[in-house]
């Protein structure tokens, strides 16, 4: 099979074209992305309540995090002093633009954000060498963001992410939309319509580089969502994507930052467990259907108090809380938490290596 080049993003040079997802809350922090980093992709940590650990996140979870996000990128880079290494900051975080001038200040490589378009972007790190990406989801939210970022700032994304309706967490998709592709996975034996989904991201990828060419180059492409094995990314690098980005099998790593209970709890699903749900904020998104899901879908939480995460989520209609649900799934608590999870994850199968799914996807 074929081998794949470096990744060019302006003047960063990656050895594989491989980015690994942020995951949050505590899924991808500095020892998964500095791993990834080190083994020649890039690696990603996720600002998602990033300070979920420090000792007063209860009382300023704004703080602690911002605290964090310093502490995580130095021990990636620690990890990989020469590798590349950004932040994953969602455009639905309170405060979103606070944490982009952090990532900026702290010398974060990269910066992908999704959950919403990143309109705003482009005006947090000017003067900085950052290179950014936002996250689309079809033609139209890539037009979008395109054509905001040259009428405003009068630039394109430095690489964009396609990330297709497979993946895991929130979901840039309707229900309707999921239900079209056959990703909504409501019974074992759907099949994923990857054909509808592939000449969208031709469409996609038409719309970037029309405004590459409108800037006299191109715009490094990357494709997410469903990709698993070395099938996978081949099929998607057919289609004339530049890289491909990877998370639910990273989870299941010696380096990735998740507790073994939740690599294990991976391992131990079952294609049918992988159901898509309701978030509180409104999105869909995919998840491994446990007791604690089983649990909300009956009786909603009370919720006590607010970390105040998300734009548009509201505590007092919300089920759950969403950042104490993802928190007791990453400290290990996996029948009680939230386990975002992509469509593949009953695929994983064992615990591996970031260099050997490297090399098994790669060379």
């Amino acid at each position: 099979m074929e081998r794949y080049s470096a990744l060019k993003i302006g003047d960063l040079a990656v050895k594989y074209p491989v980015i690994q997802g942020g995951m949050g809350i505590g899924i991808s922090l500095s020892s998964l992305a500095g791993s990834v980093a080190r083994a020649g992709g890039i690696g990603l940590i996720s600002t998602a309540q990033i300070g979920f650990r420090e000792p007063d996140f209860d009382k300023n979870p704004k703080e602690a995090n911002l605290r964090a996000m310093e502490s995580e990128l130095a021990r990636a880079r620690r990890i990989a002093p020469e590798g590349v290494i950004g932040f994953n900051i969602m455009v639905a975080t309170r405060d979103y633009g606070d944490y982009v001038k952090k990532a900026v200040e702290l010398g974060a490589d990269v910066i992908v954000s999704g959950a919403g378009l990143p309109v705003n972007l482009p005006e947090y790190v000017k003067g900085s060498r950052v290179k950014i990406a936002p996250i689309v989801s079809s033609p139209k939210s890539a037009s979008v963001i395109c054509k905001m970022w040259d009428r405003k700032y009068h630039r394109i994304p430095d690489f964009v992410v396609i990330e297709g309706p497979l993946a895991g967490g929130h979901l840039g998709f309707s229900r309707e939309a999921l239900t079209l592709f056959r990703a909504d996975q409501k019974d074992t034996d759907q099949v994923y319509d990857r054909e509808a989904y592939d000449k969208e991201i031709l469409e996609i990828l038409a719309v970037i580089k029309s405004y590459g060419e409108g800037y006299h180059g191109s715009i490094p492409v990357i494709s997410a969502g469903g990709v698993f094995s070395r099938e996978d990314m081949a099929h998607h690098m057919s289609l004339g994507v530049d890289g491909i980005q990877v998370g639910t099998r990273f989870v299941t790593t010696t380096e990735c930052d998740a507790p073994d209970s939740y690599k294990e709890a991976y391992i131990k699903a079952k294609r049918e467990d992988i159901v898509i749900v309701k978030s509180p904020v409104g999105m869909p998104g995919r998840a491994i259907w446990n007791p604690f899901l089983e649990k909300v879908s009956k009786n909603p939480e009370t919720i006590a108090r607010c970390f105040r995460c998300l734009e548009h989520c509201n505590p007092k209609t919300a089920p759950y809380c969403i950042t104490m649900a993802l928190i007791r799934a990453a400290l290990g608590d996996v029948e009680n938490g939230l386990l975002f999870c992509g469509y593949n994850a009953y695929q994983c199968e064992k615990i591996e290596t970031v260099p050997e799914i490297m090399k098994d996807l790669c060379e």
